[in-house]
C-alpha cells in the first residue's frame, strides 16, 4: 500500500547549494524514521534539486528503495506543466499579436466595424454572440463617449 505525504516547509537559510539541502533533507528522513520506506521524492525541475537528490541517494540504502532507487527523483507535475503550457504560449505568441492588432484595427471605427459586419455576411459567417457583445459593448461605450 502506498501514501502521500507532505511532511513539512522548513525555513532554509542561504546558500541553497545541494549540500547544504540535502543534509537537511537527510536529517528529516532520518528523525522521522523514514529513510528506508521511500518510494519517490517529488521536486521541481533546477539543477540544484537533481544534485540534491544524488547526494541523498547516496547516503540511503539502495536496497530498501523502490527498484534500487531508480525512481525517487521524480519531477513535480504542475511545474512540468507550467513549463509545457509557457512553450506553447512563447509558440503561438505572435498569432495571437496578430489576432489583437486586427481585432483592435476593425473595432477602431463604426465604419470599419460596419465593414467588417458586411463583408462577415457577403461570405456567411456568423460572428457569435462572444465576438458581437465584447464589439457593441465597445461601440456603444464609444457613442457615449462623443
Amino acid at each position: 500500500m502506498f501514501f502521500e505525504f507532505t511532511f513539512r516547509f522548513m525555513y532554509m537559510p542561504i546558500p541553497h547549494t545541494a549540500e547544504v539541502l540535502s543534509e537537511a533533507l537527510y536529517t528529516c528522513l532520518l528523525e522521522w524514521n523514514i529513510d528506508n520506506k521511500l518510494s519517490t521524492i517529488t521536486v521541481d525541475n533546477c539543477s540544484t534539486n537533481d544534485a540534491m537528490l544524488d547526494l541523498v541517494k547516496g547516503k540511503l540504502s539502495l536496497d530498501s528503495l523502490l527498484l534500487g532507487g531508480n525512481l525517487l527523483h521524480m519531477c513535480c507535475r504542475a511545474h512540468i506543466l507550467n513549463l509545457v503550457v509557457k512553450d506553447g504560449l512563447d509558440t503561438i505568441h505572435g498569432a495571437i499579436e496578430k489576432v489583437r492588432d486586427s481585432a483592435s484595427y476593425w473595432k477602431g471605427t463604426p465604419k470599419r466595424w460596419e465593414k467588417f459586419e458586411d463583408t462577415a455576411r457577403q461570405l456567411r459567417i456568423s460572428l457569435g454572440k462572444i465576438v458581437k457583445s465584447s464589439l457593441l459593448t465597445i461601440r456603444h461605450v464609444r457613442t457615449q463617449l462623443t
